[in-house]
Protein backbone atom coordinates (compact mmCIF):
# COMPACT_ATOMS: atom_id res chain seq x y z
CA UNK A 1 0.00 0.00 0.00
CA UNK A 2 0.94 3.75 -0.04
CA UNK A 3 2.65 5.02 2.70
CA UNK A 4 0.24 6.58 5.30
CA UNK A 5 2.71 8.35 6.80
CA UNK A 6 6.77 9.47 5.70
CA UNK A 7 8.02 8.48 9.41
CA UNK A 8 6.56 6.21 12.00
CA UNK A 9 7.77 6.15 15.51
CA UNK A 10 7.09 3.23 18.23
CA UNK A 11 7.29 3.48 21.61
CA UNK A 12 7.62 -0.01 23.29
CA UNK A 13 9.35 -2.61 21.25
CA UNK A 14 7.55 -5.90 22.66
CA UNK A 15 4.81 -8.12 21.36
CA UNK A 16 2.82 -5.16 19.59
CA UNK A 17 5.41 -2.86 19.19
CA UNK A 18 7.50 -5.09 17.21
CA UNK A 19 4.66 -6.65 15.38
CA UNK A 20 3.28 -2.93 13.62
CA UNK A 21 7.15 -2.75 13.22
CA UNK A 22 7.06 -6.31 10.88
CA UNK A 23 3.86 -5.31 9.53
CA UNK A 24 5.13 -2.03 7.96
CA UNK A 25 8.01 -3.37 6.90
CA UNK A 26 5.70 -6.19 5.41
CA UNK A 27 2.77 -4.47 3.54
CA UNK A 28 3.79 -0.84 4.27
CA UNK A 29 2.33 1.99 5.93
CA UNK A 30 5.15 4.42 6.58
CA UNK A 31 8.44 5.27 5.13
CA UNK A 32 10.59 5.32 7.74
CA UNK A 33 10.27 3.85 11.31
CA UNK A 34 12.19 4.58 14.23
CA UNK A 35 11.90 2.44 17.31
CA UNK A 36 12.60 3.15 21.21
CA UNK A 37 12.00 1.59 24.64
CA UNK A 38 12.99 2.06 28.24
CA UNK A 39 14.60 -0.86 28.41
CA UNK A 40 18.39 -1.29 27.28
CA UNK A 41 18.60 -5.06 26.85
CA UNK A 42 14.99 -4.58 24.62
CA UNK A 43 16.82 -2.05 22.66
CA UNK A 44 19.52 -4.09 22.21
CA UNK A 45 17.28 -7.10 21.08
CA UNK A 46 15.27 -5.12 18.76
CA UNK A 47 17.87 -3.78 16.58
CA UNK A 48 18.76 -7.36 16.59
CA UNK A 49 15.71 -9.17 15.56
CA UNK A 50 13.63 -6.42 13.85
CA UNK A 51 15.97 -4.75 11.50
CA UNK A 52 15.10 -1.14 12.13
CA UNK A 53 16.06 2.17 13.19
CA UNK A 54 16.41 2.03 17.31
CA UNK A 55 16.70 4.99 18.86
CA UNK A 56 18.51 5.75 21.64
CA UNK A 57 16.08 8.34 23.67
CA UNK A 58 12.56 8.80 22.99
CA UNK A 59 12.65 12.21 22.31
CA UNK A 60 14.88 11.11 19.35
CA UNK A 61 12.39 8.47 18.09
CA UNK A 62 9.46 10.88 17.77
CA UNK A 63 11.27 13.69 16.57
CA UNK A 64 9.67 14.78 12.96
CA UNK A 65 7.36 11.71 12.96
CA UNK A 66 3.91 11.79 11.33
CA UNK A 67 2.57 9.15 13.63
CA UNK A 68 3.88 8.49 17.48
CA UNK A 69 2.22 4.99 18.86
CA UNK A 70 2.83 4.17 22.14
CA UNK A 71 3.35 0.20 23.14
CA UNK A 72 4.11 0.67 26.36
CA UNK A 73 2.47 -0.81 29.69
CA UNK A 74 -0.55 1.71 30.02
CA UNK A 75 0.21 2.48 33.40
CA UNK A 76 3.01 4.74 31.99
CA UNK A 77 1.38 6.15 29.13
CA UNK A 78 1.27 9.44 31.23
CA UNK A 79 5.01 9.77 31.95
CA UNK A 80 6.02 8.85 28.33
CA UNK A 81 3.66 11.20 26.67
CA UNK A 82 4.98 14.13 29.35
CA UNK A 83 8.82 12.79 28.02
CA UNK A 84 8.47 12.77 24.39
CA UNK A 85 5.88 16.22 24.10
CA UNK A 86 8.53 18.55 23.33
CA UNK A 87 9.59 17.02 20.77
CA UNK A 88 6.32 15.78 19.08
CA UNK A 89 6.19 17.39 15.17
CA UNK A 90 2.69 20.01 14.82
CA UNK A 91 0.19 18.23 13.01
CA UNK A 92 1.25 14.92 14.06
CA UNK A 93 -0.64 12.03 15.53
CA UNK A 94 -0.49 10.23 18.86
CA UNK A 95 -1.99 6.91 19.25
CA UNK A 96 -1.81 4.18 21.43
CA UNK A 97 -2.57 0.19 21.47
CA UNK A 98 -3.64 0.13 24.88
CA UNK A 99 -6.70 -2.63 26.04
CA UNK A 100 -8.22 0.73 28.41
CA UNK A 101 -9.32 3.93 26.89
CA UNK A 102 -10.66 6.38 29.42
CA UNK A 103 -7.44 6.51 31.65
CA UNK A 104 -5.34 5.98 28.71
CA UNK A 105 -6.98 9.21 27.22
CA UNK A 106 -7.05 11.14 30.16
CA UNK A 107 -3.11 10.13 30.97
CA UNK A 108 -2.05 11.24 27.25
CA UNK A 109 -4.49 13.92 27.26
CA UNK A 110 -2.70 15.75 30.50
CA UNK A 111 0.25 16.01 28.89
CA UNK A 112 -0.31 16.46 25.06
CA UNK A 113 0.23 19.56 23.08
CA UNK A 114 -2.66 21.50 21.90
CA UNK A 115 -1.31 21.25 17.80
CA UNK A 116 -1.05 17.36 18.19
CA UNK A 117 -3.94 14.97 16.88
CA UNK A 118 -4.78 12.32 20.14
CA UNK A 119 -6.06 9.28 18.90
CA UNK A 120 -6.70 6.86 21.33
CA UNK A 121 -6.75 3.22 19.64
CA UNK A 122 -6.70 -0.78 20.62
CA UNK A 123 -6.21 -3.54 18.53
CA UNK A 124 -8.22 -6.68 19.37
CA UNK A 125 -4.82 -8.76 18.91
CA UNK A 126 -1.98 -10.81 20.70
CA UNK A 127 -0.46 -13.53 21.80
CA UNK A 128 0.22 -15.22 25.36
CA UNK A 129 4.39 -14.46 24.40
CA UNK A 130 5.81 -10.78 24.93
CA UNK A 131 9.38 -9.33 24.23
CA UNK A 132 10.56 -8.06 21.15
CA UNK A 133 11.11 -11.63 19.53
CA UNK A 134 7.26 -12.24 20.02
CA UNK A 135 6.45 -9.67 17.30
CA UNK A 136 5.08 -11.01 13.25
CA UNK A 137 3.51 -9.18 10.91
CA UNK A 138 0.08 -11.08 10.30
CA UNK A 139 -0.51 -10.32 13.80
CA UNK A 140 -3.32 -7.42 12.51
CA UNK A 141 -4.54 -9.66 9.60
CA UNK A 142 -8.46 -9.69 10.35
CA UNK A 143 -8.50 -8.20 13.37
CA UNK A 144 -10.56 -5.85 14.87
CA UNK A 145 -8.70 -2.23 15.62
CA UNK A 146 -11.01 -0.15 17.62
CA UNK A 147 -10.37 3.70 17.48
CA UNK A 148 -12.00 6.39 20.42
CA UNK A 149 -11.93 9.74 18.93
CA UNK A 150 -11.88 12.56 21.09
CA UNK A 151 -13.41 15.43 18.98
CA UNK A 152 -16.01 14.96 15.69
CA UNK A 153 -16.12 17.69 13.45
CA UNK A 154 -12.99 19.68 13.38
CA UNK A 155 -11.38 19.25 9.93
CA UNK A 156 -7.99 18.68 10.38
CA UNK A 157 -8.69 16.05 13.48
CA UNK A 158 -11.42 14.14 11.28
CA UNK A 159 -8.53 13.98 8.59
CA UNK A 160 -6.65 12.49 11.17
CA UNK A 161 -8.74 9.44 12.50
CA UNK A 162 -9.24 9.00 8.37
CA UNK A 163 -5.39 8.69 8.04
CA UNK A 164 -4.86 6.55 10.97
CA UNK A 165 -7.53 4.22 9.83
CA UNK A 166 -5.98 3.73 6.39
CA UNK A 167 -2.83 2.84 8.25
CA UNK A 168 -4.13 -0.09 10.74
CA UNK A 169 -6.42 -1.45 7.19
CA UNK A 170 -3.05 -1.49 5.09
CA UNK A 171 -2.02 -3.52 8.12
CA UNK A 172 -5.00 -5.94 7.63
CA UNK A 173 -7.33 -4.37 10.62
CA UNK A 174 -10.95 -4.25 10.67
CA UNK A 175 -11.50 -0.38 11.84
CA UNK A 176 -14.35 0.97 14.11
CA UNK A 177 -14.61 3.38 16.31
CA UNK A 178 -16.04 3.37 19.68
CA UNK A 179 -16.91 5.86 22.97
CA UNK A 180 -14.07 5.06 25.11
CA UNK A 181 -16.40 4.59 28.11
CA UNK A 182 -17.93 2.16 26.03
CA UNK A 183 -14.78 0.48 24.86
CA UNK A 184 -13.80 0.03 28.23
CA UNK A 185 -17.18 -1.62 29.23
CA UNK A 186 -16.92 -4.23 26.55
CA UNK A 187 -13.47 -4.99 26.60
CA UNK A 188 -14.21 -5.97 30.44
CA UNK A 189 -16.36 -8.86 29.29
CA UNK A 190 -14.65 -9.67 26.20
CA UNK A 191 -11.29 -9.84 27.52
CA UNK A 192 -10.33 -8.23 31.02
CA UNK A 193 -12.58 -10.64 32.81
CA UNK A 194 -11.39 -13.98 31.19
CA UNK A 195 -7.43 -12.95 31.95
CA UNK A 196 -8.84 -12.15 35.62
CA UNK A 197 -10.31 -15.84 35.52
CA UNK A 198 -7.56 -17.29 34.23
CA UNK A 199 -5.12 -15.79 36.42
CA UNK A 200 -7.11 -16.83 39.31
CA UNK A 201 -7.74 -20.35 38.48
CA UNK A 202 -3.89 -21.04 37.85
CA UNK A 203 -3.42 -19.52 40.68
CA UNK A 204 -5.92 -21.91 42.53
CA UNK A 205 -4.23 -24.97 40.56
CA UNK A 206 -1.02 -23.78 42.07
CA UNK A 207 -1.81 -23.66 45.56
CA UNK A 208 -3.50 -27.55 45.81
CA UNK A 209 -0.54 -28.28 43.47
CA UNK A 210 1.50 -28.93 46.60
CA UNK A 211 -1.57 -30.87 48.17
CA UNK A 212 -2.38 -33.35 45.19
CA UNK A 213 1.37 -34.13 44.71
CA UNK A 214 1.70 -32.73 41.33
CA UNK A 215 -1.29 -34.54 39.69
CA UNK A 216 -2.76 -31.15 38.94
CA UNK A 217 0.21 -30.56 36.22
CA UNK A 218 0.25 -34.09 35.26
CA UNK A 219 -3.48 -34.60 34.64
CA UNK A 220 -4.09 -31.21 33.42
CA UNK A 221 -7.08 -31.71 30.78
CA UNK A 222 -7.23 -29.27 27.68
CA UNK A 223 -9.20 -26.10 29.34
CA UNK A 224 -6.88 -26.10 32.13
CA UNK A 225 -4.03 -25.61 29.98
CA UNK A 226 -6.10 -23.18 27.86
CA UNK A 227 -6.61 -20.83 30.75
CA UNK A 228 -2.57 -21.23 31.81
CA UNK A 229 -1.76 -19.99 28.31
CA UNK A 230 -4.10 -17.07 28.71
CA UNK A 231 -2.77 -16.73 32.20
CA UNK A 232 0.78 -16.89 31.04
CA UNK A 233 0.35 -13.07 29.48
CA UNK A 234 2.76 -10.08 30.64
CA UNK A 235 1.86 -9.88 34.04
CA UNK A 236 2.90 -5.78 34.12
CA UNK A 237 0.41 -5.20 31.40
CA UNK A 238 -2.45 -7.04 33.07
CA UNK A 239 -1.34 -5.58 36.35
CA UNK A 240 -2.08 -1.92 34.43
CA UNK A 241 -5.22 -2.82 32.37
CA UNK A 242 -6.65 -3.95 35.69
CA UNK A 243 -5.78 -0.81 37.93
CA UNK A 244 -6.63 1.43 34.96
CA UNK A 245 -10.30 -0.21 34.05
CA UNK A 246 -11.04 -1.60 37.67
CA UNK A 247 -14.52 0.54 37.64
CA UNK A 248 -15.71 -2.07 34.35
CA UNK A 249 -13.94 -4.82 35.62
CA UNK A 250 -15.75 -4.68 38.78
CA UNK A 251 -19.32 -3.81 37.58
CA UNK A 252 -18.49 -6.74 35.35
CA UNK A 253 -17.01 -8.96 37.97
CA UNK A 254 -20.56 -8.52 40.12
CA UNK A 255 -22.80 -9.87 37.33
CA UNK A 256 -20.06 -12.65 37.13
CA UNK A 257 -19.88 -13.25 40.40
CA UNK A 258 -24.23 -13.62 40.14
CA UNK A 259 -24.36 -15.75 37.27
CA UNK A 260 -21.64 -18.10 39.12
CA UNK A 261 -23.77 -18.73 42.28
CA UNK A 262 -26.37 -19.75 40.41
CA UNK A 263 -24.67 -22.24 38.73
CA UNK A 264 -23.43 -23.30 42.01
CA UNK A 265 -26.87 -23.25 43.60
CA UNK A 266 -28.22 -25.49 40.46
CA UNK A 267 -24.93 -27.97 41.24
CA UNK A 268 -25.83 -28.20 45.14
CA UNK A 269 -29.87 -28.75 44.47
CA UNK A 270 -28.91 -31.09 40.94
CA UNK A 271 -31.25 -28.82 38.99
CA UNK A 272 -30.05 -29.99 35.70
CA UNK A 273 -32.73 -27.86 33.84
CA UNK A 274 -30.66 -24.96 34.73
CA UNK A 275 -27.37 -26.55 34.18
CA UNK A 276 -28.96 -27.40 30.63
CA UNK A 277 -30.37 -24.49 29.46
CA UNK A 278 -27.13 -22.11 30.86
CA UNK A 279 -24.50 -24.69 28.90
CA UNK A 280 -27.06 -24.58 25.91
CA UNK A 281 -26.98 -20.96 25.70
CA UNK A 282 -23.15 -20.32 26.13
CA UNK A 283 -22.85 -23.18 23.73
CA UNK A 284 -24.70 -20.72 20.49
CA UNK A 285 -22.42 -18.03 21.82
CA UNK A 286 -19.56 -20.10 20.37
CA UNK A 287 -21.13 -20.82 17.46
CA UNK A 288 -21.94 -17.28 16.68
CA UNK A 289 -18.82 -16.80 17.49
CA UNK A 290 -17.39 -19.28 14.88
CA UNK A 291 -19.78 -18.05 12.27
CA UNK A 292 -18.51 -14.47 12.73
CA UNK A 293 -15.09 -15.73 11.42
CA UNK A 294 -13.17 -15.06 14.91
CA UNK A 295 -12.39 -18.30 15.50
CA UNK A 296 -12.19 -22.00 13.92
CA UNK A 297 -14.41 -25.01 14.47
CA UNK A 298 -11.90 -27.22 14.25
CA UNK A 299 -12.59 -30.27 17.08
CA UNK A 300 -10.50 -29.77 20.24
CA UNK A 301 -9.48 -26.32 19.25
CA UNK A 302 -7.15 -27.49 16.43
CA UNK A 303 -4.93 -29.08 18.66
CA UNK A 304 -2.76 -31.56 17.63
CA UNK A 305 -2.71 -35.11 18.79
CA UNK A 306 -0.08 -38.17 18.34
CA UNK A 307 -1.21 -40.65 15.85
CA UNK A 308 -0.53 -44.09 17.27
CA UNK A 309 -0.37 -45.76 14.03
CA UNK A 310 1.81 -43.10 12.51
CA UNK A 311 4.98 -45.66 12.68
CA UNK A 312 3.21 -48.70 11.81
Amino acid sequence: MSAAFDKLAILGIGLLGSSIAHAVKAYGGAEQVTLWDGSDDVRERASRVIGMDVAASAEDAVRDADCVILCTPVGVFGEVTAQIAGALKPGAILTDVGSVKVTAASDMGGHCPANVHLIPGHPIAGTEKSGPEAGFASLFQEAWHILTPLKQGETAYDDAVARLTTFWQGLGARVETMDPVRHDRVLAITSHLPHLIAYNIVSTAYDMESVEQGEVVKYSAGGFRDFTRIAASDPVMWRDVFLNNKDAVLETLGRFSEDLAALQRAIRWGDGDTLMKEFTRARGIREAIIDAGLDTAEADFGRRHIDPNADK
